[in-house]
């Protein structure tokens, strides 16, 4: 979808593309950032769906499950990937660490995840595509103060090979800030997940932080993942941005 001389990509996600003028701006990189089990893989497999749906080409890099991890959730949500493996979806497993599987890292660098970033897109085609790296945290855990030059690395060398990007990563719930800071610096846009327990029960809210070239919706969302569904928007709730960044 283009919008003025902006082309936006959907997000997948029914309701949210309104939430962003339409979508996500081709070529960005958007920062995903909260805490475990908030959402931020299931958003970022809508994502992808809604990619391959229009036969985009996509690489989904997963740092923290396995590739057959990956591909169960998202036919959970009736998306088949198994189906469009090297043809218009590759997934690098960076968890299982199998040698003789081409598209699994051993050795998870800045520097490896790119080449390998690379190399898929060079399977899939050229063109634009759509690119999940789930999480970013992993590259910087055991040098936190590296997060924004490593962050920068990631978007400079993959600037020309046309990627729309989700990276997701952890914060600190004392803060709300995402581990190791600099994602959050170099990222066009910044998409806020939380989840807080209230009145006996686990809620969950997204906010819109950050998006360039986008009058996005400033709101605090609530949230949910249901069966067969995948992410849904349950409607606007009354907290102000400065409540939600720190809510217990």
């Amino acid at each position: 979808m283009t919008i003025g001389n902006i082309e936006r990509l959907s997000t997948g996600v029914p309701g949210f593309d309104r939430l962003l003028e339409g979508g996500i701006p081709q070529g960005f990189m958007v920062a995903l950032t909260g805490e475990p089990g908030t959402g931020k893989t299931i958003f970022s497999l809508h994502f992808i769906a809604e990619g391959l749906k229009k036969g985009e080409p996509c690489v989904y890099v997963t740092t923290e499950e396995s590739r057959d991890s990956i591909i169960r959730q998202a036919g959970q949500f009736g998306w088949d990937f198994s189906s469009l493996l090297e043809k218009k979806l590759i997934i690098i497993d960076a968890l299982m660490k199998e040698k003789e599987d081409q598209w699994s890292l051993v050795n998870v660098t800045p520097e490896e995840v790119v080449q390998k970033i690379i190399d898929a897109k060079k399977v899939l085609g050229y063109g634009k595509g759509r690119l999940v790296i789930d999480s970013v945290s992993t590259l910087f855990l055991d040098k936190p103060a590296m997060a924004r030059k490593i962050s920068y690395y990631l978007k400079r060398s993959l600037d020309k090979w046309k990627f729309t990007t989700y990276v997701t990563s952890q914060y600190a719930v004392t803060t709300s800030q995402a581990f190791g800071f600099g994602v959050e610096h170099v990222a066009d846009g910044i998409i806020r997940f939380r989840r807080v327990v209230k009145n006996g029960r686990l809620r969950k809210f997204i906010l819109i932080e950050k998006m360039r070239q986008t009058d996005h919706d400033k709101h605090v969302w609530e949230v949910d993942v249901e069966k067969g569904k995948g992410f849904v928007i349950l409607g606007k709730i009354d907290e102000k941005a400065e409540d939600f960044r720190l809510m217990k």
